[in-house]
């Protein structure tokens, strides 16, 4: 006679909902977030054409300022989350971008081109880390980590579906295809993709739900639920070593460290994102319709890497080598790229496609690490601080790479340039594990604690 199977508790039905609910509308932000911070990677194969005073390195200064202006906005903003809003605050930063975004189309000289992604550095600032705040007022120690690879993998996605949607936009005003509305194909790449990250503010603002205690698509024992299984883990982190902010010098070192860490993967990523078109055509020769199919094969890779990544650390409990062991063997099949002599066009593809994946891979174990140790506002500000300083990176690897190339010619030093700093970022995370931080992580430090006070308040009831 067989069983019927138990219903799902109230936490699980909540847990589940919001899955459904949140991460995809978070998922297509991030998607036109990044295609808006990248598409000039694309829209630079012929916008250098068009404008004489466009080469690599006025590409990779402008291409990178745009962190310079996301680092001054990026604490204040993930602290708004925090303490006030994510759905008002997110929605503003959207529509504020997305017309910033689109505003890339009437550059003319270098100095419009630098404004122009300075400023919208400064729109979008806040947004990633901000998500990352938010997700933690939603999904308890053991969801978040998977939570997280679900919304990073809207980057490799991102460069799967833009290039090709790209390509065919840089098609106007080219061949002997008119200029619509009097504009060529690389400025409707900028102006295609800024409307959807202004139509996409505005449901942010109707759709998304702050707190659950807000969801009126939870029931009300899904809403108490969760919101008991968040306090409680809260209790927790409170409890012993977790303090509600930054406190002793061990935390501040922790975060420094993270920051530099970060700050390094970051500086191979953007390098790499930003120059792997130019890279392609220039070594093999490549025509625009055949270069935009190869360039999305990379990020497939990243989509495989983020979610193997995501699911094995939640499901062994572990974050340091999960985040440190993906940047070495991305950065071992990057320096490949360059230390294989004449590679065929197929072989370099699959070394970029590992390059990519470990360049991504990384993401959910890393930024499960700030949780390990901070709390509430110091958690927000901390991730800001991280993602801030890091995400400099994002200015010095283009830059680099850009200016390496227009000096010498080649991108051969400027590839060695990001594999050093990718070495030295996931050096720095093996280090804090071998600190202490790390070995026990956040759902087996929960559980254990969690044990001591049953055990505790059973020892208060227990009678005489």
């Amino acid at each position: 006679m067989s069983t019927a199977a138990p219903l799902p508790s109230a936490l699980d039905r909540a847990r589940k909902k919001a899955y459904l609910r949140l991460l995809p509308l978070l998922f297509l932000c991030y998607v036109i977030a990044y295609v808006d911070r990248a598409n000039v990677a694309i829209a630079k194969l012929t916008m250098t054409r068009e404008l004489p005073n466009f080469d690599n390195a006025v590409i990779g200064f402008g291409a990178g300022i745009f962190f310079i202006g996301y680092f001054l906005l990026e604490i204040p903003g993930t602290l708004i989350v925090e303490k006030w809003s994510a759905r008002k605050w997110i929605s503003r930063i959207m529509i504020s971008w997305g017309i910033v975004a689109a505003m890339t189309a009437w550059v003319k000289v270098p100095w419009h081109f630098y404004t122009i992604r300075f400023l919208l550095g400064l729109a979008e600032a806040g947004f990633f880390p901000g998500v990352i705040v938010f997700l933690t007022h939603w999904f308890p120690s053991r969801d978040r980590a998977r939570a997280l690879a679900y919304f990073f993998v809207a980057t490799p996605i991102a460069q799967i579906i833009s290039p090709k949607i790209s390509n065919e936009l840089l098609k106007i005003g080219l061949d002997g295809n008119p200029p619509f509305l009097g504009m060529v194909g690389w400025q409707w790449v900028y102006i295609a993709w800024g409307i959807p990250a202004v139509l996409l503010g505005f449901i942010v603002f109707f759709y998304l739900t702050d707190r659950p205690g807000q969801a009126h698509w939870l029931e009300a024992d899904e809403r108490a639920a969760l919101e008991d299984e968040l306090a409680r883990e809260k209790k927790l982190h409170h409890s012993g070593k977790h303090f509600g902010a930054v406190k002793t010098l061990g935390d501040i070192g922790r975060v420094a460290a993270l920051a530099a860490a970060y700050f390094f993967v970051v500086t191979g990523n953007y390098g790499v994102e930003f120059f792997l078109p130019s890279i392609l055509e220039k070594w093999y020769d490549l025509k625009l319709d055949n270069l935009t199919w190869l360039v999305i094969l990379p990020p497939m890779g990243s989509l495989v890497g983020q979610l193997f990544i995501g699911w094995s650390s939640d499901r062994t409990h572990e974050r340091m080598l999960h985040a440190s062991l993906p940047i070495y063997f991305g950065a071992a099949a990057l320096v490949s790229t360059v230390l294989i002599e004449s590679p065929p066009l197929w072989l370099t593809v699959t070394l970029f496609i590992l390059a990519m994946m470990g360049l991504k891979a990384y993401l959910p174990a890393f930024w499960s690490l700030p949780s390990l140790f901070l709390t509430e506002a110091a958690a927000a500000a901390s991730i800001g601080l991280i993602n801030s300083v890091g995400n400099l990176g994002g200015f010095l690897g283009p830059y680099v790479l850009g200016k390496v190339e227009s000096v010498t010619g080649s991108f051969r030093g400027g590839i060695f340039f990001l594999c050093t700093s990718m070495v030295i970022s996931a050096t720095i995370i093996i280090l804090l594990g071998a600190s202490g931080l790390g070995r026990r992580t956040a759902v087996k430090s929960i559980i254990e604690e969690e044990a001591d006070l049953l055990a505790e308040t059973d020892a208060v009831i227990e009678p005489a």
